[in-house]
Protein backbone atom coordinates (compact mmCIF):
# COMPACT_ATOMS: atom_id res chain seq x y z
CA UNK A 1 0.00 0.00 0.00
CA UNK A 2 1.40 3.35 -1.05
CA UNK A 3 1.45 6.29 1.36
CA UNK A 4 0.69 9.80 0.27
CA UNK A 5 3.38 12.49 0.32
CA UNK A 6 1.51 14.27 3.14
CA UNK A 7 1.75 11.18 5.37
CA UNK A 8 5.45 10.85 4.56
CA UNK A 9 5.98 14.47 5.54
CA UNK A 10 4.16 13.91 8.84
CA UNK A 11 6.18 10.77 9.48
CA UNK A 12 9.39 12.63 8.66
CA UNK A 13 8.36 15.41 11.04
CA UNK A 14 7.68 12.88 13.79
CA UNK A 15 10.90 10.90 13.27
CA UNK A 16 13.09 13.99 13.03
CA UNK A 17 11.73 15.37 16.30
CA UNK A 18 11.87 12.00 18.06
CA UNK A 19 15.53 11.74 17.09
CA UNK A 20 16.20 15.25 18.41
CA UNK A 21 14.48 14.29 21.66
CA UNK A 22 16.57 11.14 22.06
CA UNK A 23 19.76 13.07 21.34
CA UNK A 24 18.80 15.66 23.98
CA UNK A 25 18.08 12.91 26.50
CA UNK A 26 21.43 11.25 25.70
CA UNK A 27 23.14 14.59 26.38
CA UNK A 28 21.41 14.84 29.79
CA UNK A 29 22.39 11.28 30.76
CA UNK A 30 25.98 11.81 29.54
CA UNK A 31 26.29 15.08 31.47
CA UNK A 32 25.00 13.34 34.61
CA UNK A 33 27.51 10.52 34.23
CA UNK A 34 30.44 12.86 33.52
CA UNK A 35 29.54 15.14 36.43
CA UNK A 36 28.84 12.28 38.85
CA UNK A 37 31.93 12.98 41.00
CA UNK A 38 30.91 16.66 41.30
CA UNK A 39 27.31 15.68 42.11
CA UNK A 40 28.42 13.27 44.87
CA UNK A 41 29.72 16.28 46.85
CA UNK A 42 26.12 17.52 47.08
CA UNK A 43 24.56 14.08 47.59
CA UNK A 44 23.35 14.89 51.12
CA UNK A 45 21.69 18.15 49.99
CA UNK A 46 20.11 16.42 46.98
CA UNK A 47 18.73 13.70 49.28
CA UNK A 48 17.28 16.36 51.63
CA UNK A 49 15.70 18.11 48.65
CA UNK A 50 14.33 14.78 47.40
CA UNK A 51 12.50 14.33 50.72
CA UNK A 52 10.56 17.58 50.16
CA UNK A 53 7.97 15.85 47.99
CA UNK A 54 5.31 18.56 48.30
CA UNK A 55 7.72 21.31 47.31
CA UNK A 56 9.11 19.38 44.34
CA UNK A 57 5.66 18.40 43.08
CA UNK A 58 4.50 22.03 43.39
CA UNK A 59 7.52 23.26 41.43
CA UNK A 60 6.96 20.59 38.78
CA UNK A 61 3.24 21.42 38.52
CA UNK A 62 3.98 25.11 38.04
CA UNK A 63 6.67 24.27 35.49
CA UNK A 64 4.38 21.97 33.52
CA UNK A 65 1.59 24.53 33.40
CA UNK A 66 3.98 27.32 32.37
CA UNK A 67 5.31 25.64 29.20
CA UNK A 68 7.43 22.91 30.85
CA UNK A 69 10.34 25.09 31.89
CA UNK A 70 12.05 22.40 34.01
CA UNK A 71 12.57 19.02 32.31
CA UNK A 72 11.03 16.14 34.33
CA UNK A 73 14.37 14.34 34.17
CA UNK A 74 15.72 16.84 36.74
CA UNK A 75 13.19 15.51 39.28
CA UNK A 76 13.94 11.93 38.24
CA UNK A 77 17.63 12.49 38.99
CA UNK A 78 16.84 14.06 42.37
CA UNK A 79 14.82 10.99 43.41
CA UNK A 80 17.24 8.49 41.87
CA UNK A 81 19.21 8.07 45.09
CA UNK A 82 16.26 6.79 47.14
CA UNK A 83 14.31 3.56 47.27
CA UNK A 84 13.05 2.20 43.96
CA UNK A 85 9.47 1.83 45.24
CA UNK A 86 9.37 5.51 46.27
CA UNK A 87 10.98 6.47 42.95
CA UNK A 88 8.18 4.68 41.08
CA UNK A 89 5.51 6.41 43.21
CA UNK A 90 7.11 9.81 42.63
CA UNK A 91 7.45 9.10 38.91
CA UNK A 92 3.77 8.14 38.76
CA UNK A 93 2.85 11.44 40.45
CA UNK A 94 4.95 13.35 37.90
CA UNK A 95 3.22 11.49 35.08
CA UNK A 96 -0.25 12.26 36.44
CA UNK A 97 0.62 15.95 36.95
CA UNK A 98 2.10 16.24 33.47
CA UNK A 99 -0.90 14.61 31.80
CA UNK A 100 -3.25 16.86 33.76
CA UNK A 101 -1.21 19.95 32.86
CA UNK A 102 -1.47 18.94 29.20
CA UNK A 103 -5.25 18.72 29.41
CA UNK A 104 -5.34 22.08 31.20
CA UNK A 105 -3.09 23.50 28.47
CA UNK A 106 -5.51 22.25 25.81
CA UNK A 107 -8.41 24.04 27.54
CA UNK A 108 -6.37 27.21 27.95
CA UNK A 109 -5.55 27.20 24.23
CA UNK A 110 -9.13 26.35 23.29
CA UNK A 111 -10.62 29.08 25.49
CA UNK A 112 -7.99 31.68 24.64
CA UNK A 113 -8.50 31.13 20.90
CA UNK A 114 -12.03 32.52 21.28
CA UNK A 115 -10.94 35.87 22.77
CA UNK A 116 -10.58 39.11 20.88
CA UNK A 117 -7.00 39.45 22.10
CA UNK A 118 -6.10 36.10 20.56
CA UNK A 119 -7.80 37.06 17.30
CA UNK A 120 -5.59 40.16 17.08
CA UNK A 121 -2.43 38.18 17.85
CA UNK A 122 -3.52 35.45 15.47
CA UNK A 123 -4.17 37.83 12.59
CA UNK A 124 -0.85 39.58 13.11
CA UNK A 125 1.57 36.80 14.05
CA UNK A 126 0.07 33.31 14.01
CA UNK A 127 -2.03 33.05 10.88
CA UNK A 128 0.99 31.97 8.86
CA UNK A 129 1.35 28.93 11.15
CA UNK A 130 -2.31 27.83 11.06
CA UNK A 131 -1.93 25.42 8.18
CA UNK A 132 1.11 23.74 9.77
CA UNK A 133 -0.58 23.51 13.16
CA UNK A 134 -3.66 21.92 11.64
CA UNK A 135 -1.54 19.63 9.48
CA UNK A 136 0.79 18.48 12.27
CA UNK A 137 -1.62 18.91 15.20
CA UNK A 138 -1.67 15.32 16.47
CA UNK A 139 1.96 14.73 15.52
CA UNK A 140 2.96 17.91 17.31
CA UNK A 141 1.21 16.74 20.49
CA UNK A 142 2.91 13.34 20.17
CA UNK A 143 6.31 14.98 19.76
CA UNK A 144 5.60 17.15 22.82
CA UNK A 145 4.48 14.11 24.79
CA UNK A 146 7.52 11.93 24.15
CA UNK A 147 10.41 14.39 23.69
CA UNK A 148 11.81 17.35 25.65
CA UNK A 149 9.72 19.72 23.49
CA UNK A 150 7.50 21.62 25.99
CA UNK A 151 4.38 19.45 26.32
CA UNK A 152 2.04 22.06 27.77
CA UNK A 153 2.85 24.52 24.98
CA UNK A 154 2.06 21.93 22.31
CA UNK A 155 -1.19 21.13 24.11
CA UNK A 156 -2.13 24.83 24.14
CA UNK A 157 -1.46 25.01 20.41
CA UNK A 158 -3.59 21.89 19.86
CA UNK A 159 -6.42 23.50 21.81
CA UNK A 160 -6.10 26.76 19.89
CA UNK A 161 -6.66 24.95 16.56
CA UNK A 162 -9.46 22.85 18.15
CA UNK A 163 -7.83 19.46 17.63
CA UNK A 164 -10.40 16.74 18.32
CA UNK A 165 -10.39 16.35 22.11
CA UNK A 166 -10.80 12.54 22.15
CA UNK A 167 -7.90 12.15 19.73
CA UNK A 168 -5.90 14.58 21.84
CA UNK A 169 -6.49 12.51 25.00
CA UNK A 170 -5.49 9.31 23.21
CA UNK A 171 -2.30 10.84 21.84
CA UNK A 172 -1.43 12.17 25.31
CA UNK A 173 -1.35 8.61 26.67
CA UNK A 174 2.07 8.40 25.04
CA UNK A 175 3.20 10.80 27.79
CA UNK A 176 2.83 7.91 30.24
CA UNK A 177 5.09 5.75 28.08
CA UNK A 178 7.67 8.54 27.91
CA UNK A 179 7.81 8.88 31.69
CA UNK A 180 8.05 5.12 32.14
CA UNK A 181 10.89 4.73 29.61
CA UNK A 182 12.81 7.86 30.62
CA UNK A 183 12.32 7.04 34.30
CA UNK A 184 13.73 3.56 33.79
CA UNK A 185 16.65 4.99 31.82
CA UNK A 186 17.45 7.56 34.52
CA UNK A 187 17.32 4.82 37.15
CA UNK A 188 19.39 2.26 35.20
CA UNK A 189 21.78 3.91 32.74
CA UNK A 190 24.15 5.66 35.16
CA UNK A 191 24.68 2.30 36.94
CA UNK A 192 26.05 0.85 33.73
CA UNK A 193 28.79 3.48 33.47
CA UNK A 194 29.62 4.45 37.06
CA UNK A 195 31.78 2.03 39.00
Amino acid sequence: MQTSPQEETKSGFLLRNLLKGLVWFAVIITAYILLQSEIEVYEHEIARLGNKLGLLLSIFTLSEIVFGIIPPEVFMFIWRGGEMSQYIINLSLLTFISYGAGVLGYYIGYTFSKTGFYQKIHARYLQQYDRQLKKYGGYLVLVGAVTPVPFSATCMMAGSVHLNFKNFLLICISRILRFAVYGWMVWQFPNWFIT
